[in-house]
């Protein structure tokens, strides 16, 4: 049986981009310790997979609400970076957000009845662009760490830093099924 050109044309570019745009491999990025590292790594695949999700949304898309509980997507953008930010505080300086950081981040965190009031109205890329932001930062504080510190416990808490991190991580994973669900919704 043969096949014609332009379906085995169309076949090669589908596995090319395959091995192009995805990543497949984890490993320690320059500047890192093995540990965090890699964890870092997992983080920046998640977020270039969630990104790649959303970054073509329309306003409209971006403020849909599945129901009266649901949350925008938007929003869970903004919580990702919140609970990003959340952990950067937490693991580096040893407290919770002060008082100016909670009215900034409280809607993003806690989403709900506040976060579907507050957090809508706004293109894809503006969530997209702090997220961009928190992620920068995470990189230059956990660059400046190495793999003891990953391990120590973060002060007056039974986790150690690396359980911190890859809460993050965790968080973005379970938020990407959330989002992914809402867009298949939505294009259905």
């Amino acid at each position: 049986m043969r096949f014609p050109v332009k379906s085995v044309l169309i076949i090669i570019i589908c596995i090319s981009s395959f091995s192009v745009f995805g990543q497949n491999i984890i490993r320690t990025p320059k500047g890192f310790t093995p540990q965090i590292g890699t964890t870092f790594s997992m983080m920046e695949d998640l977020k270039r997979r969630i990104t790649n999700s959303v970054q073509n949304l329309s306003l409209e898309e971006t403020d849909f609400l599945l129901d009266e509980k649901a949350n925008r997507i938007g929003a869970m953008i903004l919580h990702l970076a919140a609970t990003e930010k959340y952990y950067q505080v937490y693991t580096f300086e040893n407290r919770s957000y002060n008082q100016k950081e909670s009215e900034f981040w409280s809607p993003a965190m806690d989403l709900g009845d506040m976060g579907r009031e507050r957090l809508q109205g706004k293109p894809i890329d503006y969530y997209l662009k702090i997220w961009d932001e928190v992620r920068a930062e995470s990189k230059r504080l956990l660059q400046s760490k190495d793999d003891q510190w990953f391990n120590q416990r973060v002060e007056g808490s039974s986790m150690n830093n690396h359980w911190a991190w890859y809460h993050v991580m965790e968080h973005q994973a379970n938020h990407m099924g959330q989002i992914r669900l809402i867009i298949k919704r939505l294009k259905s």
